[in-house]
């Protein structure tokens, strides 16, 4: 099952090239912030599915392409994410990289994306204004965790997830002994976190570690690679964070980036393809307004 929010905060099942509107079945949808009605929807999944699907018989198809799609949780409680955990990107970040050599995601933790800067296809990628500083795309799995958990060791841990979809990490690169700001803000801009385009349920990835990975920019194919060259697996991650705080459904974990990073400029299309999860593109332009803050002199 293919689940995506889509135009004014309406529900509905993807299905080939077509989405059904199954809004009917989802209590409390609705366009009025916060949007946590899909946070509650995936809390209550089970019981909600039988009128999910009665939903879905009734729904009229209307064409994927004719709609605005958001993230598929607009406001999870957590985004959490993996650093270095691929290590061929750990060796290509070189002077860029805050994680100390020979450290990985198992060592150096997680950290915490702002569940502001989410955003789907339909609104993309917003660069700050007349900000020279180098941005980049990460092409990650996210996983959307089911139930509210605690303490799961790894051999448990796939029972806690909902389902996965396509994450895109951008990030704004430090410049050493210049500008090295903490990895949470240089991630953490509106619109930084695009997620999409909708949410793949658990039953239909049989293993989320022999899953494809690639990233396009403008056609290009930048970043390539499998989920099984993961350094902390998915199980293992859901261990590790929910050692250290309850994870409650609808959170999003970003599992972390393999090799290939690059810069994205406004102007630009970049392209998601995760095996069996999805495909997502979205634009890159310069967002409408300056920010105050002049990031270039952040270190000076």
């Amino acid at each position: 099952m293919k689940i995506a929010v889509f135009n004014d905060y309406r529900v509905g099942l993807v299905e080939g090239d077509s989405i059904y509107d199954i809004t009917s079945a989802i209590p409390g949808a609705s366009p009025a912030w916060p949007a946590i009605f899909m946070t509650r929807a995936i809390a209550d999944w089970q019981s909600l599915r039988p009128r999910v699907l009665e939903a879905r018989t009734t729904a009229t198809p209307v064409p994927l392409s004719s709609v605005r799609l958001l993230p598929p949780n607009p406001c999870p409680i957590q985004v959490i994410a993996a650093p270095a955990n691929y290590r061929k990107h750990i060796a290509e970040m070189g002077a860029m990289a805050v994680t100390r050599k020979g450290r990985s995601a198992r060592e150096q933790g997680f950290f915490m994306k702002s569940t502001a800067s989410l955003t789907g296809p339909a609104r993309g990628i917003e660069l700050p204004r007349s900000v020279t500083r180098r941005f980049d795309h990460e092409s990650e799995l996210a996983v959307i965790i089911g139930k509210t958990c605690r303490n799961v060791p790894r051999a448990q841990a796939l029972d806690a997830v909902f389902g996965y979809s396509c994450l895109i990490d951008v990030t704004m690169r430090i410049e050493k002994d210049v500008a090295e700001e903490e990895r949470v803000m240089r991630k953490s801009f509106e619109t930084f976190t695009p997620l999409g385009p909708w949410i793949t349920t658990a039953d239909e990835i049989a293993d989320p570690q022999q899953l494809s990975n690639q990233l396009f920019v403008n056609g290009e194919l930048r970043q390539d690679a499998n989920t099984r060259d993961m350094i902390v697996g998915v199980a293992e991650l859901i261990e590790l964070a929910s050692s250290v705080m309850t994870l409650y459904p609808g959170d999003v974990l970003a599992t972390g980036t393999p090799e290939g990073i690059g810069p994205i400029r406004a102007g630009d299309k970049v392209a998601i393809r995760i095996d069996q999860v999805g495909q997502m593109e979205v634009g890159v332009r310069e967002a409408d307004a300056g920010t105050p803050f002049g990031f270039e002199l952040a270190a000076r």
